[in-house]
């Protein structure tokens, strides 16, 4: 048997950093464990991890770059695809301007030092403001709400999950996310601590959870309805004088507005909407004001609805206005190794809202992307600054935003296109070009962005555990090449440099950070819990927290319109998502260990309504929204409340001429084929996927 080494590197599939311990040769992966040493993760993984070994030896991923010819896909040579790239771009720029190419990022490039250190550039060398991401489907109301009451949008605060006494959790499953927008790995055993040492927890959501499953209370509630919700905790809480800003209160301005906002908001008057009783809303609101700790999380059912900015700015005021924001056991805010909040806002850039609007459906700018919703429409509508070129990097736009079919139908016309992706998958098949980069287990790691967000201050670095081939390049030299092709300049560092020179301004000076420090440290650095950080670290102008924003202040006129008149609707369900362990993006669906066991792409729905419509478990029906149709296998289950039903997402791998064969074979549907791209969040320009309605027939 060949020598046999071990490698410890974190785990770059999701947001937990979780540490593994890699039993490898030169060329294979013999074992992946958790590693008991991590200064973080402590020997969690979950089975995401293991299957990195698939990932890495899966057949079907890309290695050489890819030309569609009249006869089908032709490997070419880097120098031609690069070659080819640049001049397709700049022909296409210098006939119709430099907004008629479009870019968009994915997920995976936040999970990525490579394109994370070499993605400004290339963007910046594009000259457009044709720009999109998975943002404006995802956490895009977390950013908008710190950039507004903080001063920097990437102020968010974290649940300081070890140290309190009270969690309150609305539309998040972190059982199984491990603490999305929150990197906290083993966050089932971080909840069951929190019990252990005498606290609570309690969850708020449509579908009884994994997360639900270990909590002391769950309440359904009609989806979308969470900031009713919210605000009827916050009048419960100035109305019974529970309301304590602490050491805040000379650091705050807009408390009178909230409570003045809040007045209007009391439980009899919402609670027949939210669908939880007026008394268990007083109860959450008790519970919560009188825990010696207590926060207050929400993240992808509260973000991805029709107020989803509303509702990150509410949970921000309740853990304000009950003490419990900046201090131990609540909400604090993090001081990673590399602070990229202090160094940018030392820089001035701080994020931006709404500077300009988009071409066609006039949807604001955050921070030099606009609202992925618009993305079809930018390119289906004739006009001067049409996107007439693509360039996706690691995303797959067609399964993960809404209307996918629609956005299929755009790019399809495309005069151009480019994919930076490792698959032959339902967005890179409309590509001309397609780059393939290696993958997570051939590049050196290091998470710039969850150490932003994770519970605990830590810090670690990983060289590549396999080096790449002759044939293969790196996503950083990629991303360097394309720069060069069409700016005439390239960053001559190489990540580790670049890193390095990050390191140099670091906030912990005593611990002579650099690279060569972290790689002695295999396991990790640990920095020391979360602290307190106000008001030095606000960067409003006034250096106050703003509780009342303008543009949150006012659109709670547009809530109480949509959400106090009664809504009528004549179809039967609201289609809703959700997360699942084995799963965070559809590279995933082609990873073998990932795919056992039983069906996951199910519709899920309560008894009594699968009872009304006569429907037997794992029967096959269709699902009918107003701009498509699908058909699926149905799961009975009570986890869900009466009246809604789930779809997981990231699945509908059946369209032809991908390359992904595991997938394929459990192609599932796309939820995305029933969401509409112009149901959104008219406040921030998010998506909004808990306003789906739709109906369901047998087939």
């Amino acid at each position: 048997m060949k020598d046999v080494q071990t490698h410890y590197r974190t785990c770059n599939l999701c947001e937990a950093m979780c540490g593994l311990e890699i039993e490898h040769t030169e060329t294979d992966i013999i074992s992946i464990k958790g590693d008991k040493k991590d200064v973080f993760s402590k020997g969690h993984i979950c089975p995401k991890a293991v299957a990195l070994k698939d990932l890495f030896h899966d057949q079907d991923r890309l290695k050489t770059p890819l030309k569609k010819t009249a006869k089908g896909w032709k490997e070419i040579s880097w120098k031609e695809a690069f070659d080819e790239v640049a001049a397709n771009i700049k022909k296409i720029q210098k006939k119709y301007g430099r907004n008629a190419v479009g870019l968009y990022r994915g997920n995976p490039n936040v999970h990525n030092l490579g394109l994370m250190l070499y993605g400004s550039a290339f963007s910046k060398s594009l000259g457009t403001q044709q720009k999109y991401s998975a943002t404006s489907v995802d956490q895009l109301p977390h950013h908008i709400a710190s950039l507004q009451m903080f001063g920097h949008q990437m102020m968010i605060p974290v649940p300081d999950i070890d140290r309190t006494n009270y969690m309150l959790i609305i539309g998040g499953n972190p059982a199984v996310s491990n603490g999305s927008m929150m990197t906290a790995p083993n966050f089932s055993g971080r909840l069951k601590a929190l019990q252990k040492r005498g606290g609570k927890f309690v969850v708020i959501d449509p579908r009884h959870t994994e997360t639900a499953k270990l909590a002391d209370a769950h309440y359904f509630i009609n989806p979308g309805k969470d900031a009713l919700l919210l605000l009827a905790i916050i009048h419960v809480i100035f109305d019974q004088q529970w309301d304590n800003l602490n050491a805040l209160v000379p650091h705050t301005k807009g408390l009178d507005i909230i409570k003045a906002i809040a007045l209007d908001f009391s439980p009899e008057k919402v609670a027949h909407e939210i669908g939880i009783s007026k008394n268990e809303i007083k109860t959450i609101a008790k519970e919560f004001a009188e825990a010696r700790t207590a926060v207050c999380y929400g993240r992808l059912g509260v973000s991805t609805q029709e107020f989803g900015g509303t509702c990150q700015w509410l949970i921000n005021v309740l853990n304000i206005i009950t003490g419990n924001l900046d201090n131990e056991g609540g909400a604090l805010f993090t001081l990673p190794a590399i602070d990229l909040v202090g160094m940018s806002a030392a820089t001035g850039k701080t994020g931006s809202f709404n500077r300009r609007q988009s071409r066609v459906n006039k949807l604001p700018e955050f921070s030099g992307e606009f609202p992925v919703a618009t993305l079809a429409d930018e390119i289906l509508t004739d006009g001067e600054g049409q996107i007439k070129a693509m360039i996706t990097i690691a995303g797959n736009p067609v399964l993960s935003t809404p209307n996918g079919a629609q956005l299929e139908k755009a790019f399809e016309g495309l005069e151009f296109m480019v994919a930076i992706d490792i698959y032959l998958n339902e967005t890179s098949k409309f590509a001309h070009i397609i780059l393939p980069s290696t993958n997570g287990l051939e590049t050196a790691h290091y998470d710039l962005i969850f150490h932003q967000l994770a519970v605990r201050n830590t810090t670690k670095y990983n060289e590549a555990l396999f080096r790449r081939t002759h044939e293969q390049r790196h996503d950083w030299e990629i991303l360097n090449a394309l720069t060069e092709g069409l700016s005439g300049q390239k960053n001559p560092a190489a990540p580790e440099h670049m890193l390095d020179y990050l390191l140099q301004h670091t906030p912990y000076t005593t611990k002579n950070l650099s690279v060569e420090t972290l790689k002695k440290h295999p396991h990790g650095i640990d920095l020391g819990p979360l602290q307190s950080c106000l008001p030095k670290r606000l960067f409003t102008e006034d250096k106050k927290i703003n509780l009342a924003p303008e543009i949150f202040a006012n659109d709670i006129q547009r809530l109480k319109e949509k959400r106090l008149t009664g809504e009528k609707r004549n179809l039967s369900f609201t289609l809703i998502g959700r997360r699942q362990l084995r799963n965070n993006n559809s590279w995933m669906h082609n990873a073998e260990l990932l795919m056992t066991g039983r069906e996951r792409c199910t519709l899920l729905i309560h008894p009594e309504d699968a009872t009304k419509l006569n429907l037997q478990n794992h029967q096959n029906v269709a699902v009918i929204s107003h701009i498509n149709r699908v058909e699926i296998p149905i799961e009975i289950s009570a986890e869900i409340m009466p009246g809604v039903v789930s779809i997981p997402h990231g699945f509908g791998h059946h369209r032809k001429g991908t390359k992904m064969s595991l997938a394929e074979k459990k192609a599932g549907v796309s939820i995305n084929d029933l969401t509409d791209s112009n149901e959104i969040d008219t406040l921030t320009g998010n998506a909004d996927f808990s306003r789906t309605v739709v109906t369901i027939q047998a087939t």
